[in-house]
């Protein structure tokens, strides 16, 4: 493993991890550490999302979502 230095974080965001890592019962390291792997693979999914081919659905989507929740509406009331 190695060492990563993070300069210059500002006083906020330093005071918003201590709390969270004291309430999560956990350390700064794996705070931050747990931070970083979720922004990394949300980065990974916004990149593969953007290659996927797009749909034509023939409709705008939000119109199908009306329809879709009008039916509920109609099912439930």
């Amino acid at each position: 493993m190695v060492n990563l230095h993070v300069r210059n974080v500002p006083h906020e965001l330093y005071e918003k991890l201590r709390v969270h890592a004291r309430k999560s019962n956990t350390t700064m390291s794996a705070v931050v550490l747990a931070a970083l792997e979720r922004e990394m693979a949300m980065r990974e999914w916004r990149t593969r999302f953007a290659e996927r081919p797009t749909t034509d659905l023939g409709v705008e989507a939000a119109i199908l979502l009306a329809r879709e929740r009008s039916l509920r509406d109609t099912e439930t009331g």
